[in-house]
């Protein structure tokens, strides 16, 4: 069995924001495997701590080091100065995550997280395709 369905998350701030429990809600009561698709190209999905707000500042704080707004060689900024960074920011992280779940719960460890990663200033709605293949 596979099942498709979209999600379409209202715009968040830039940074690191869990979005676990808005996925699971829409998960049916199958045991298999769950893909998480971000249809955009300046925000990331990825799995990681959900218990310490703090590695959520830290992870924004990193990423802006790591790839900086106020570089001056980025030649695509027509949306702006985190218009690039943000493109580069998501191919660092990555557009999917997958995770196995049985009877509909997923199979993650205690302190992990769905975290949808908005690298914009100003982002809009933000579209996930949710596939479930199971029993």
């Amino acid at each position: 069995m596979i099942i498709q369905k979209e999600i379409i998350l209202s715009p968040h701030s830039r940074g690191f924001h869990l979005i676990t429990d808005e996925v699971l809600r829409i998960i049916p009561n199958v045991s298999g495997i769950v893909n998480i698709f971000i249809k955009h190209t300046s925000a990331s999905l990825t799995i990681n701590e959900n218990a310490d707000p703090s590695v959520r500042e830290d992870f924004e704080n990193h990423f802006n080091k790591m790839v900086p707004e106020d570089a001056d060689y980025y030649k695509h900024v027509l949306e702006g100065p985190d218009d690039m960074t943000s493109h580069i920011k998501s191919s660092i992280l990555g557009s999917s995550v997958t995770f196995p779940i049985r009877k509909g719960k997923p199979l993650m460890g205690i302190w992990q997280g769905i975290y949808i990663c908005e690298h914009r200033n100003n982002a809009g709605n933000r579209k996930l395709l949710v596939t479930v293949i199971g029993e």
